[in-house]
């Protein structure tokens, strides 16, 4: 019978609890500036890579939402008069969800109008 040997080789990667590797920002972007020239799938790129796909999912959403800064905040006074008080009440909803009430079609339309500017 012949015998077997193994041999132990350290890749200095570091690693948590669970034994998994852990990236480091630099091969981190590297791996995303490979996966944006491969043109493969997230999926082909990951097995192509030997990582996780999860993982190259989640590092793309963080990269896609850093540098996103919240748009500003404006506010525009809308004059009603006492006579469209009393009209029916409208409703628009804007892309994105804001949904804009009023009873008066002119004041909801300035109102849309200074919204989506």
């Amino acid at each position: 019978m012949e015998a077997i040997s193994t041999e132990l080789v350290d890749d200095q990667d570091k690693r948590d609890t669970r034994g998994r590797k852990i990236a480091t920002g630099e091969r981190r972007a590297k791996l995303l500036a490979g996966y944006d020239a491969s043109g493969l799938t997230q999926r082909a790129y990951a097995r192509r890579e030997g990582i996780n796909f999860h993982t190259l999912v989640g590092w793309l959403q963080r990269r896609r939402g850093e540098g996103v800064a919240a748009p500003a905040v404006r506010f525009r006074e809308v004059g009603v008069s006492p006579d469209a008080m009393r009209a029916t009440p409208l409703e628009v909803e804007l892309p994105g969800g804001v949904v804009v009430r009023g009873s008066s079609a002119a004041a909801v339309a300035e109102l849309v109008r200074a919204l989506s500017a």
